[in-house]
């Protein structure tokens, strides 16, 4: 089985209204884990794992009229599920039709704080062939990798604490686990506002909570 890894950034006319009250900072990631449309009601139904504020977040989800009902469960401090049921809108249809019939897409579908959206498409080549050009002309697209599938589903906002999340990508970003490493970590102590022993704690946790997600434990 082959399979591809996308970035898609959406224009804002594709992108669920968000009140301007609520602050973008308020959703870290949000990963959609399951769905099912009902053709008949054009309702769509999903479960989602966000790392975030709930209270803001509830606070703009129960404003906006395509939803029709949602339920908030917590796992920890910032991190919980949220089951909704929605209207499918029209841009919603023009997006997920882009898939070919014998590709499926492969949970979890990852909403990033910077916007993007990160999906990994299973099936034949021409299958994957057809759905990239299909995409809408105006949702720019990243490949990140292509290849024989052999990804692990597994949710990594259930594992990471939003600040070991928060440290990781602060990490990456500056370089720090570049080869050979761009930065020290007074940069990412610095960057969060931390000691360098605080910084190294959150790092070595995350990372090691990674490790034993990718090993299966």
């Amino acid at each position: 089985m082959r399979s591809i890894d996308l970035v898609l950034g959406l224009p804002e006319s594709m992108q669920l209204p968000v009140p301007a009250s609520v602050s973008t900072a308020a959703v870290v990631r949000e990963e959609l884990l399951s769905w099912q449309i009902h053709e008949e009601t054009d309702v769509v139904c999903f479960l989602s794992l966000v790392i975030g504020e709930m209270d803001p977040i509830q606070t703009a989800v129960d404003d906006l009229d395509v939803v029709h009902r949602s339920d908030f469960t917590v796992v920890d401090d910032d991190t919980f599920y949220i089951y909704a049921e929605m209207d499918v809108r029209a841009v919603d249809r023009r997006l997920w039709s882009a898939i070919d019939r014998r590709a499926i897409l492969v949970p979890p579908i990852v909403y990033t704080d910077d916007g993007t959206l990160q999906l990994t498409i299973l099936g034949d080549e021409e299958a994957l062939s057809r759905t990239m050009n299909r995409v809408p002309d105006e949702i720019t697209v990243n490949v990140t990798r292509v290849g024989e599938h052999r990804h692990s589903i597994a949710s990594l906002a259930g594992r990471l604490t939003h600040r070991q999340f928060e440290a990781l990508t602060v990490a990456r970003d500056l370089g720090y686990y570049e080869v050979p490493r761009k930065t020290a970590l007074s940069d990412v102590a610095s960057e969060l506002d931390c000691s360098e022993s605080a910084a190294s704690t959150l790092l070595r946790k995350g990372e090691r909570t990674l490790v034993n997600a990718a090993l299966g434990n």
